[in-house]
């Protein structure tokens, strides 16, 4: 049946979206409360779980080998469709939520700079929705909600997508609360996260500096040299680190160990390879002239988001048809002070829907959706939930994170997420197109997991 011929009740999905705000609502602002890092992100998936159980899925708790995974899953027979979902927060973002000025709420803590509290929340929200129209409808389908943890830097789907468990999806849908509302159309990076520690000698620093090789030293001439080589590298290519022990805080004592945590994003895994092989050149130049030794180590990676146009064209549609968040004066009133003054010319929220991009565009950022992309076709929005210029891992975003805007992103999408993967069960034209669009894109070869396989995920001790 083509996807004219198709036809979606956007009431019975409203209503279905509706009668669970309440509870939804909820459910995320206790992630928020959680503010759980990746991989430890266990009181969250908890609470997703005994939601979804409640609501008639079955349960398979520590899928992929991580503790923190869980797929949910109701409905019986074919097509099998998947909601991604995340719930991790961000290291040191912990904020006041609501306040408009920087107020740490537990300094030190974490925070959900990225809106990762309603991400999950509101794919499990389609979830339950979706289910519940297709078994009302007497169709044959199976829904699945994927509880992925660790997105922030620890690529939780890549090591899930690693071990199989998204290969008999026939297609999955995924939205991320922003700034903007838009269908999702670009590429992202390849991504890798390199763990780089060096090893000198202690010594006293001014009695007998002759004696110590400084790790310091070695970590600070890494950086210098990695400065230098970014300007040698292809547009859109990035480099960042972040020291995560600069030796202790003695100045008087040699640093005998220090630690950097390095990002390394490209276009193609091929280029992300070359790449990371110069920047391991500059780590070990670095303990050469330092006189340290130095072990450089893969701690997680993504591949490219790569956007199915067919599933993602339909989205579109079905974006367009529920329209965007109805955001009220009070909504509009509270996102003023969290914009930036260059913004306040315009809408504080943005009430529009961005047209569909003619093209597949780049993004510089990275996910680990895109390793889900590579196993099977793959669509997703972005949802406006917070004020025009609120800028991802801020405080601001973490600040509106349980504000009404917020929680009405996240209904909105999940009605989108809903209505589509109703369209993509009953649509069985589509459904075959997209997997055709997904078969010519990786005709090459299927999916290769950008972390090597003796690299398991860093799960918490203990």
């Amino acid at each position: 049946m083509g996807m004219n011929e198709i036809t979606i009740d956007l009431a019975g999905v409203l209503a279905a979206v509706d009668k669970r705000a309440a509870r939804y609502s909820r459910l995320a602002d206790e992630i928020w409360e959680f503010a759980e890092l990746g991989f430890s992100e266990s009181r969250s998936s908890k609470a997703q779980m005994d939601v979804l159980a409640a609501e008639g899925f079955k349960i398979t708790a520590g899928i992929g080998g991580l503790p923190t995974a869980f797929v949910a899953e109701r409905g019986k027979g074919k097509p099998v469709i998947g909601l991604l979902g995340e719930f991790d927060a961000l290291a040191g973002m912990s904020q006041v939520a609501g306040s408009a000025k920087e107020e740490f709420l537990h300094p030190g803590m974490a925070g959900h700079g990225c809106g990762h509290n309603l991400l999950g929340t509101g794919s499990a929200l389609a979830a339950a929705a979706a289910a519940e129209i297709l078994e009302a409808m007497g169709i044959p389908g199976t829904i699945r909600y994927y509880a992925c943890p660790a997105e922030e830097g620890g690529g939780g789907k890549a090591f899930m997508a690693r071990a199989g468990v998204f290969d008999d999806l026939d297609a999955a849908f995924s939205w991320h609360p922003a700034p903007t509302s838009s269908a999702h159309m670009s590429r992202t990076n390849a991504f890798l996260q390199i763990r780089v520690i060096f090893r000198g000698h202690a010594s006293h620093a001014a009695l007998t500096p002759h004696l110590g090789r400084s790790a310091l030293d070695a970590a600070e001439l890494m950086n210098v040299g990695c400065n230098y080589l970014r300007e040698h590298i292809e547009d859109g290519e990035r480099i960042h680190y972040a020291y995560r022990d600069a030796g202790g805080i003695a100045a008087n004592v040699v640093q005998s160990r220090t630690e950097l945590a390095y990002i390394v994003r490209s276009r193609t895994i091929e280029g992300l390879n070359a790449l990371v092989a110069r920047v391991e050149q500059v780590a070990r130049g670095a303990a050469m002239m330092s006189g340290s030794q130095v072990e450089f180590s893969i701690e997680s990676g993504m591949s490219p988001y790569q956007p199915n146009l067919a599933l993602t064209t339909m989205m579109h549609e079905q974006f367009i048809a529920l329209g965007a968040p109805d955001f009220d004066e009070k909504d509009l009133a509270a996102a003023v002070a969290f914009n930036d003054p260059d913004y306040q010319g315009n809408r504080a929220l943005d009430g529009d829907i961005a047209p569909l991009a003619d093209h597949v565009g780049n993004s510089l950022g990275s996910t680990d959706v895109g390793d889900v992309s590579v196993v099977i076709p793959l669509a997703q929005i972005w949802v406006a939930s917070f004020a025009r210029s609120t800028a991802f891992h801020s405080w601001q975003l973490v600040s509106q994170g349980k504000l009404p805007a917020a929680h009405k992103g996240m209904f909105q999408a999940a009605k989108v997420m809903t209505a589509s993967v109703l369209r993509a069960i009953k649509d069985t034209d589509l459904l075959e197109q997209a997997k055709q669009e997904h078969r010519n894109r990786n005709a090459g070869g299927g999916y290769v997991c950008p972390i090597p396989d003796e690299v398991l995920p860093p799960l918490p001790q203990g």
